[in-house]
């Protein structure tokens, strides 16, 4: 403590009128009058508090339900028409279709097998109204509508075709299908990324409509798209041409986009009175907005309000005298010490509160100062602490799932991502294709030229590994000369194709040996999933079993596993 601490004596002499005690007496002796009026302003300000909370909950609570729906809804539509426009049936025909110089016979079945095809997509989805096929000039090759149709494409389409991405649309009333849709396009590319047009899709908001319907309900009145001009899309209530052409005024709009998830007073586009929030639908750029009527959301606080307004009105004058004498000797140095404490509970360690009297108040702001001050140097102490400390779990963390001699990752590590990796190909019906991948003739390596030498190959075959594949690939170190890496999104013939590209890489390799270049060959097992097996165990044992095929054969080679062993269970004694 500092050498401005008084001392308990002097703290015993404080005069009685500079006393906290004393004010509080005087002050609870004025206040017994009005009890009424301090209960009903506290309970006013609850009850606002909580109603406001209450209000902003509900509306926050809603647009994020249907912003997350929206979301997943719109992925699951890019995805399909991703799978569709490179279906052997859409890249087979429309390249038939382009083709100059084609028969007439055979651009006629072409065209049929894609409105055919296109139809059946058509009818199995039910957010479709329309799927359409069209050429780089726009020009329509297929349609799954019978009648003549035309699409609004979205700007620059064609650059983001030629980009490999999809584009996204506005929203429009489609006076041929009668109904109101918006349009993706997403490029049709061959196997070797040449383009030949664009898959198109009309989406209805048949399926938004019903999930802004699910969630408009209890004190929701309605919840509604709009886009970030103000154009109302689509509503929990009904739906027609002219309502995509009204519009929030512009200040509204604006106001619910810059301040997302904050509830605000304004007209809806019937011109009510409201409160209403948005929330962002991050792919579309579009708005969910919530809306309740103002004046039921609100009935209950402006009867309490009223109340307390004409409670606080008659007892005004009171009121204030006494809180101005009181704050001269108390409430000044009082709200001094709250504001730095406020600054403390936020954080802010660089207080220091005058001290501006002999009282009780000011014993307590020395007092206050010190505790600010010590806090502000275990702070320090704390922050060196856990810095250091946070260094060391990353390092601690690395070293756990990395092999130290390859820099790969290790085999504990290896069997939690494979799981993932099944896990999540399952749920999303994607294959992926494992490697398992062992040296030829590691151990004669070895006993001829030593484990230094041996352990310069398993560093350098790492390496290639990694050069080799993907980022998105996972490569791992098994145990001994034995690698794995999972390949997503790879079949079968793609995983033998990439395990190819690796043995024929580690082949173009040269190693000393005794003063000479050493070749190193390596064998490869491949298994995919779920065609070699619906479990991680299974897959690794396949693949296991197809190096060792590879092995048996001669090594130096890639064996893909048969598909009919997918369920087969073998014991083998493991090759060098």
């Amino acid at each position: 403590m500092s050498d401005k601490k008084l001392s308990k004596e002097q703290f015993l002499q404080v005069r009685p009128l500079k006393s906290i005690k004393t004010q509080i007496i005087v002050f609870a002796l004025l206040a017994t009058i009005i009890p009424s009026v301090t209960m009903g302003w506290l309970s006013y300000i609850q009850n606002r508090e909580f109603l406001n909370e209450k209000i902003k909950q509900e509306l926050r609570v809603a647009t994020n339900q249907v912003s997350r729906e929206l979301d997943l809804w719109l992925k699951d539509r890019l995805y399909d028409l991703r799978v569709f426009s490179s279906s052997y049936v859409v890249l087979e025909n429309l390249e038939k279709t382009l083709r100059q110089g084609s028969a007439h016979l055979e651009n006629v079945v072409a065209h049929r097998r894609l409105k055919d095809y296109l139809r059946s997509v058509r009818e199995k989805i039910v957010d479709y109204q329309e799927l359409m096929i069209l050429d780089l000039q726009a020009a329509v090759v297929a349609t799954s509508s019978d009648k003549l149709t035309s699409v609004k494409l979205p700007e620059r389409w064609l650059g983001r075709a030629q980009a490999n991405k999809y584009s996204v649309g506005g929203a429009y009333w489609d006076e041929i299908l009668q109904a109101a849709v918006i349009v993706i396009a997403q490029p049709i590319r061959t196997t070797n990324e040449r383009l030949l047009g664009v898959l198109v899709a009309k989406l209805n908001f048949e399926t938004i409509s019903k999930i802004l319907m699910k969630y408009a309900r209890g004190e929701i009145g309605e919840l509604y798209l709009i886009t970030q001009d103000g154009f109302l899309l689509v509503s929990s209530h009904s739906l027609s041409a002219e309502f995509l052409e009204t519009k929030l005024l512009h200040n509204t709009t604006l106001k619910l986009f810059s301040q997302e998830g904050e509830p605000h007073a304004y007209l809806s586009y019937h011109n009510q009175p409201v409160v209403g929030a948005l929330k962002r639908i991050s792919e579309l750029g579009w708005g969910v907005v919530a809306e309740k009527q103002r004046a039921k959301a609100y009935a209950q606080i402006v009867r309490l309000r009223n109340l307390t307004l004409a409670l606080v009105i008659a007892l005004l004058f009171l009121i204030g005298l006494t809180a101005y004498l009181l704050s001269l000797s108390l409430v000044r140095p009082l709200n001094r010490l709250t504001s730095g404490a406020g600054k403390v509970a936020s954080g802010d360690l660089d207080v220091d509160v005058p001290v501006s009297s002999g009282s009780e108040v000011g014993y307590l702001t020395e007092v206050f100062n010190d505790m600010v001050a010590r806090l502000r140097q275990g702070r320090e102490e704390l922050a060196s602490i856990n810095e250091t400390l946070r260094q060391k779990n990353v390092e601690l963390h690395q070293i756990s799932i990395t092999d130290s001699l390859t820099g790969l990752y290790n085999r504990k590590h290896l069997m939690e991502t494979l799981d993932k990796e099944v896990t999540r190909s399952e749920r999303y019906s994607h294959p992926f294709s494992l490697l398992v991948i062992d040296i030829d003739h590691f151990k004669n390596y070895n006993d001829t030229y030593g484990h230094l030498a041996g352990d310069e190959v398993l560093r350098r075959l790492a390496s290639v590994f990694k050069e080799t594949i993907r980022n998105s690939d996972y490569a791992a170190r098994y145990g001994g000369e034995e690698f794995i890496i999972i390949l997503p999104e790879i079949s079968p013939e793609q995983g033998v194709e990439a395990a190819e590209r690796i043995r024929r890489k580690v082949a173009e390799q040269k190693f000393e040996g005794d003063g000479e270049e050493i070749a190193v060959r390596i064998s490869v097992g491949v298994a995919s999933y779920p065609e070699n097996g619906e479990d991680a165990e299974t897959v690794m044992r396949n693949a296991d079993e197809a190096l060792y095929e590879a092995k048996r054969l001669g090594r130096n080679q890639v064996i893909l596993a048969n598909a009919n062993t997918k369920k087969k269970k073998k014991k083998k004694s493991k090759a060098n």
